[in-house]
């Protein structure tokens, strides 16, 4: 019984020293090549060390055999992929960026040539505005230039007084007195100069019938002889009508019978049709 209990716990002990002998041979036999390479004297026909270490890949060693993680074929032949993938990417980013900066140089141009249609357009817009304001501005001055020319046309006929002369004769003669001819002489310088005037004359004789009108026809051209020969009145200045003995009208009084020949002037002017809008200045009581 002694003996079984014996040889129990010697066999464990046996186990333990030949696993720690195992790994020391397996140690041993990893660490000969390297020693041997090291101790071995180099043949005639091997290459060079310096040749060796340019030509031959770098050893892995111990560790490069036990972990797969350390040797580098294994490490480049994963990071390939993900090398590729990621340069794939960059391409993407890179042509992206091309994208974005093309669509974004067309949006810049397209902006530039919008904006600058725009400010055409409102210099155009500006343009017009300003000749429709000038073309406003030209027709008010052409309205008022009308509504003028309307009135002047309107008032061409209008005709104020502006002083009367009456020319007396002897009874039964048509000759001019030296009064008389002194009154025209006086109204004739008056005249010098203006435009826009008339000389309205009205003949009257104490006689009846046709033989007044005649007579009064008479003394009406001697005045406008006068006046034509001697101070150079136009004809087309003058209007006559012979009255015979019709009473005068329109002077405020009652009529009255007429009983001396006398042909009554009457100054008349428009303001309008004078040349420079001064009104002739005739005083008959000078």
């Amino acid at each position: 019984m002694t003996i079984f209990k014996t040889s129990r716990i010697i066999i464990p002990s046996q186990l333990a020293i030949f696993a720690l002998a195992s790994a020391m041979c397996v140690s041993a036999a990893a660490q000969q090549p390297a020693d041997a390479t090291s101790t071995q004297a180099p043949s005639a026909t091997q290459p060079s060390p310096g040749a060796l270490k340019m030509s031959e890949p770098p050893k892995e060693g111990f560790w490069g055999r036990v972990n797969p993680l350390a040797r580098k074929k294994w490490v480049n032949k994963r990071l390939d992929p993900i090398k590729g993938e990621l340069n794939e990417l960059d391409e993407v980013n890179a042509k992206n960026a091309r994208d974005i900066k093309d669509v974004d140089a067309r949006a810049t141009a397209g902006i530039n040539k919008a904006q600058t249609t725009a400010q055409a357009a409102n210099q155009v817009a500006t343009a017009a505005g300003e000749q429709a304001q000038r073309a406003n501005t030209i027709a008010g001055q052409a309205i008022g230039q009308v509504d003028q020319l309307d009135g002047k046309v309107k008032g061409l006929d209008q005709y104020s007084q502006i002083s009367t002369v009456s020319i007396t004769f002897r009874h039964g003669a048509t000759a001019l007195t030296p009064d008389a001819k002194k009154q025209l002489d006086d109204l004739a310088a008056s005249l010098t100069g203006h435009q826009g005037y008339v000389l309205d004359l009205e003949a009257f004789a104490p006689l009846a019938g046709s033989a007044g009108i005649q007579s009064s026809q008479r003394l009406a051209e001697a005045v406008k002889r006068y006046l034509v020969t001697e101070h150079e009145i136009p004809v087309y200045r003058m209007h006559s009508v012979a009255l015979g003995n019709v009473p005068a009208t329109g002077t405020g009084e009652e009529a009255k019978p007429v009983r001396t020949s006398y042909v009554e002037l009457r100054l008349m002017e428009n303001s309008l049709a004078a040349r420079d809008g001064s009104t002739p200045r005739f005083n008959p009581s000078r």
